[in-house]
């Protein structure tokens, strides 16, 4: 449990297309951010993640990281979320 307080889930779903994975990469370094895990799968042609990341080395508020991962999906016509880890364990509950 104490892993998730500087652990955060990002998700990215849309069409296939070449440089996702690294735009979102450069972009988390960018800020400090590693990737702890990451799983990717394509179907068809529809691309999804799920990374986890770490922010205990972040150097910007995870407001203002959704807002970048916002801008850098519509660049790349995807759909980028991040949640703190806490926070959807908690959603995904029964």
């Amino acid at each position: 449990m104490d892993q998730e307080k500087n652990t955060a889930v990002v998700t990215v779903l849309g069409r296939d297309r070449v440089g996702i994975i690294a735009g979102i990469a450069t972009l988390l370094t960018e800020y400090g951010i590693n990737i702890n895990d990451i799983s990717q799968t394509i179907l068809d042609d529809i691309f999804t993640m799920v990374m986890i990341v770490d922010l205990k080395d972040v150097v910007i508020e995870q407001s203002d990281i959704a807002d970048r991962l916002n801008a850098l999906g519509d660049e790349l016509g995807v759909q980028i979320t991040i949640q703190h880890t806490g926070l959807f364990n908690a959603m995904h509950r029964i």
